[in-house]
């Protein structure tokens, strides 16, 4: 006997959220829970504004209809046009087949600005590898390649991954280079995407020596019907936010392909939920289980949703506190 429900959640944010010149004040989406047999699995669905195709509309009123039919004992297929739906469903299966790890990696690349005193406890806690994120590309590039310096300069065992968001011109991503030593430009992990043209990334990665990741580039490229991952070229890394991309099973298929080119893949998220944001962790244990995922977003929120992410003193809003939207009869 199979039954569903679908929650719709609303969880405050930090007052300095924004996205893309756009104030983040709460954070929307659903939760699906499948039951059958006495087991549940569960999976989110939150359409990221500004990054994602599908708005919370058409999330929504997709995921009622393929849970309907779920119900029925029909298989679920959903292409990846609307991505956020295809990784909450099959999230939720995985989940409630026994399937996904029950460990997770939960040591994560801390998100940092401004101060290296105030990262260094953060790396002293991490066992193995020091991996911190450092956004860049929203102030001069003078600035940026300053704080990229000190921080490197300043800990000579840590690996520092950036991300520009395509914020730059090529001009601007070479002023930003001007201003990191050459001697410390090899601990940078991967600087995501630092240009609005992917062509302009590549060419800053060869005249700068510093290693370039595809993040939007990736999620765009994903989408064609004649996609092959050999024809991202020139990046060190790509970056998999499986809520932009698609299904596990479509995430999966990406890090095998990379792993034979010798191309890293991260997991990252798109600023989901707590419950999201330990299955995201799980599934870095299972697919990366040596790579250090990009998770340090549970700071961003006020509160987190039904499971606690371990050691966040944020209090938990329960799946029983949000609306149902939709369950079966």
């Amino acid at each position: 006997m199979r039954s569903a429900k679908l929650y719709q959640y609303q969880l405050p944010m930090d007052s300095g959220v924004i996205l893309r010149d756009q104030k983040l004040t709460q954070r929307e989406g659903f939760i699906v829970e499948l039951e059958q047999d006495g087991q549940i699995g569960r999976g989110e669905i939150a359409p990221l504004i500004s990054f994602s195709r599908e708005s919370l509309q058409e999330a929504g009123a997709l995921a009622k209809e393929q849970l309907a039919l779920w119900v029925q004992g029909k298989e679920v297929q959903i292409g990846n046009d609307f991505p956020s739906v295809a990784f909450g469903l099959s999230m939720a299966q995985m989940e409630l087949a026994g399937e996904l790890s029950s460990e997770g990696q939960y040591h994560c690349a801390p998100l940092c600005s401004g101060d290296p005193d105030e990262l260094i406890p953060l790396l002293n806690a991490m066992p193995g590898q020091k991996v911190a994120k450092v956004k860049v590309g929203l102030y001069e590039p003078i600035r940026d390649g300053m704080l990229v310096n000190l921080f490197l300069e300043s800990m000579p065992d840590l690996q520092l991954r950036l991300d520009a968001n395509q914020a730059w011109s090529k001009e601007k991503a070479a002023k930003f280079a001007q201003y990191v030593s050459p001697s410390v430009r090899g601990r940078i992990a991967f600087l995501e995407e630092p240009c609005r043209s992917p062509s302009d990334s590549l060419a800053f990665a060869i005249d700068s020596g510093i290693a370039i990741a595809w993040d939007e580039t990736l999620q765009h490229a994903v989408q064609q019907a004649d996609f092959q991952l050999e024809d991202l070229t020139g990046a060190k890394a790509i970056v998999i936010k499986p809520t932009l991309i698609g299904s596990v099973q479509t995430c999966q298929a990406l890090i095998e392909k990379a792993r034979s080119l010798g191309i890293q893949a991260v997991i990252s998220s798109s600023l989901e939920s707590s419950l999201g944001l330990t299955q995201l962790a799980r599934l870095s244990h299972w697919l990366l289980p040596e790579t250090i995922p990009g998770l340090d977003t549970i700071g961003l929120f006020k509160a987190q949703l039904e499971t606690s992410w371990p050691g966040c003193t944020l209090p938990v809003h329960t799946l029983d506190q949000q609306t149902l939207v939709w369950q079966s009869a």
